[in-house]
């Protein structure tokens, strides 16, 4: 796999015997079911409502769809997997049944979780903590023979912001994948999305240094995901709240494009669907 500007792009992911082929970047719609989002817009959606969400994400283009049911926001409060599950079991045995043909993630870092989602209809695990956080993680996922990705966090949830310190922030970042990853192989994961964590344990300053240097972990051969929808490096930089980030987060989705990602996680799937189709033709284009 190569995502280089002007390089072929293709990766493939084994979703539960289901085997799913992309030839360009692809977008990961947002379905939260926490009643703690920091945007407001995905709060406490009726069924009805969840079920007209996801139909409109996948109408303008997502091909997966991440449900989460623990808000991993900076200073967050924890719940317990037993809570986490009876949030998110609901939402994707719902989205399950009415979207088959559409991939479901789940967003968590409890391993029984995990399980139980996949056996409600989820195809692949969106791990914040990349294993580090339940020790049983990596072999209940081997077992699911789902993708895993495993995302980048200094600290937690609720200590992240406070740990934020590097000597080389992509160095230590490049290292902890390559550590993570050879885990997971040993483990028997073998579809594997590498996520950066873009505001997870790091400064706002350090998200646009991670940004700008986002192409160095094309050097790992993964597919990348970029989580950058609405965030604070966005909303704070421009002085506005999440609500009014969407244009932000377009820039910033067309940025992260240019430098390698392969999937984008977002709340706004149709501008960033129309971010993909202009950067693969401004691709083309190069001579």
């Amino acid at each position: 796999m190569k995502n280089s500007m002007g390089t072929s792009f293709t990766f493939s992911l084994n979703c539960k015997g289901k085997l799913l082929e992309f030839t360009q970047p692809i977008i990961m719609g947002i379905i939260n079911a926490t009643p703690d989002s920091f945007f407001e817009g995905h709060l406490n959606m009726e069924q009805d409502a969840l079920l007209l969400k996801a139909s409109a994400m996948i109408k303008d283009g997502a091909s997966i769809l991440d449900v989460g049911g623990q808000s991993t926001r900076p200073g967050s409060i924890a719940i317990s997997a037993a809570a986490e599950a009876g949030r998110v079991l609901p939402v994707i045995s719902l989205l399950h049944r009415n979207f088959p043909d559409t991939p479901i993630s789940v967003d968590t870092f409890h391993s029984q979780v995990a399980r139980e989602a996949v056996f409600a209809g989820a195809s692949m695990v969106n791990d914040v903590s990349g294993g580090l956080l339940d020790p049983a993680m990596l072999s209940v996922v081997a077992g699911l023979k789902v993708p895993y990705i495993i995302m980048h966090m200094k600290g937690t949830p609720q200590t992240m912001q406070q740990v934020a310190v590097y000597k080389d922030l992509c160095t230590e970042i490049l290292d902890f994948f390559i550590e993570r990853i050879n885990t997971c192989t040993e483990a028997g994961i073998h579809d594997i999305i590498i996520d950066p964590g873009f505001g997870f344990g790091k400064t706002i300053t350090q998200n646009f240094h991670l940004l700008h240097n986002l192409d160095a972990f094309n050097s790992l051969n993964k597919p990348i995901l970029a989580g950058l929808s609405r965030k604070s490096s966005i909303y704070k930089t421009l002085g506005i709240s999440p609500d009014d980030a969407l244009n932000g987060s377009t820039v910033l989705h067309t940025i992260a494009l240019l430098n390698g990602a392969s999937l984008l996680r977002v709340h706004d799937v149709a501008p960033a669907i129309e971010a993909v189709k202009l950067v693969e033709a401004y691709k083309k284009a190069a001579p």
